[in-house]
């Protein structure tokens, strides 16, 4: 097999681009499968329309596939060959121009996937060092991103900052495409850069088409931004680097606000009881009445206590609140020792006795 030569012309637009070729994509519930070029970038396919593009027109994180096998069910061109991507939502079927087409893709998704060259696949020496070259490049890059990211912990660059409102947490490509497709909503946006410690500002222009152009906003030690062209700006804030690029542009760049104005009233789709059109409804604007709060019923008072009759039995014992439980007990052993006798007949004189 001989190794495909390899295109550049993507290099100074993306970069870590280990493989790119013509491949068909369809989803599992798609009836046709579309013929795109792809390009693999770091652990993301990027798929355009042709090979001119600048712009993809969609892409593929990597990160989520779970497993990769050979499509066996057939296609009328017997020359092309596929295979089944299983993500962890969607299926996806990706079919290569070729036998030889497809090992080299499952080979290059394999290594940015599991960082390791596939031992299952029959490639070629060349092909195979190619692929250590991938490996090592994909975890070097990995390494470089989370050291980035500590980074810009540690600097305190936080994005939820007070951030201007024309800021947008995308790629400079992502940039581009969302000021081409929304040009009324202004031609200058805030976003990161691409070391993750950094901002960017990315504008678009008209002259005989669209105009992009990219400046580095770098955060000082000291606190502070700094516009970082021939001339350095400094800055104090972030809403002070917007403007002034608004003031030194006269007003020709004008921030990016993706939200749009919020309605003023409440409407809602219904449909005409007689004829069952549908038409756009405005809710009354009138408050809505409190709703009432059912009385609480009164609280019962204290009952009365209506004292019972004493029996004989009670009449015998008088307990008070105040004995103890120790001359309670003392009381009723004493009474268990010496239990109770009649009283002794009253002593009387004899009659033939008699009082001097």
């Amino acid at each position: 097999m001989a190794t495909p030569k390899r295109a550049r012309r993507r290099s100074n637009r993306f970069t870590h681009c280990y493989y790119e070729g013509y491949l068909e994509k369809r989803l599992f519930n798609d009836t046709a499968s579309r013929r795109l070029w792809t390009c693999l970038c770091g652990n993301t396919l990027f798929f355009f329309n042709n090979t001119k593009d600048n712009d993809y027109v969609e892409k593929l994180d990597l990160s989520d596939v779970m497993s990769l096998t050979d499509d066996c069910s057939g296609d009328r061109n017997l020359e092309a060959a596929g295979f089944l991507l299983y993500m962890k939502d969607e299926e996806i079927q990706i079919t290569a121009p070729s036998l030889e087409a497809r090992e080299l893709w499952k080979g290059f998704i394999y290594c940015v996937v599991e960082l390791s060259v596939p031992s299952s696949l029959n490639l070629l020496p060349g092909q195979i060092h190619m692929m250590r070259e991938t490996v090592e490049t994909e975890r070097e890059r990995r390494n470089n991103l989370s050291l980035t990211l500590a980074a810009a912990s540690s600097s305190n660059l936080s994005l939820v900052e007070d951030m201007p409102a024309c800021y947008q947490p995308v790629s400079r490509i992502e940039a581009e495409i969302m000021l081409e497709r929304h040009s009324d909503r202004g031609n200058l946006l805030l976003r990161p850069s691409r070391d993750g410690v950094s901002l960017a500002v990315t504008t678009r222009q008209d002259l005989n088409g669209s105009v992009f152009r990219h400046y580095r906003v770098d955060r000082k030690h000291d606190g502070g931004y700094t516009f970082d062209v021939e001339t350095p700006i400094p800055c104090a804030t972030l809403h002070g680097v917007i403007n002034c690029l608004v003031e030194k542009t006269n007003g020709a760049l004008t921030p990016f606000i993706m939200e749009g104005p919020y309605e003023e009233s409440i409407t809602f789709v219904q449909a005409n009881e007689e004829s069952g059109e549908k038409s756009l409804q405005c809710a009354p604007s009138t408050p809505m009445p409190p709703v009432p709060v059912p009385a609480l019923p009164p609280k019962p008072g204290p009952r009365e206590r209506v004292p019972t009759p004493e029996s004989e039995s009670d009449r015998g014992e008088i307990l008070y609140l105040n004995d103890t439980q120790q001359e309670k007990e003392e009381g009723t052993a004493v009474q268990a020792a010496h239990p109770l006798q009649p009283p002794p007949t009253p002593f009387r004189l004899p009659n033939s006795v008699s009082h001097s």
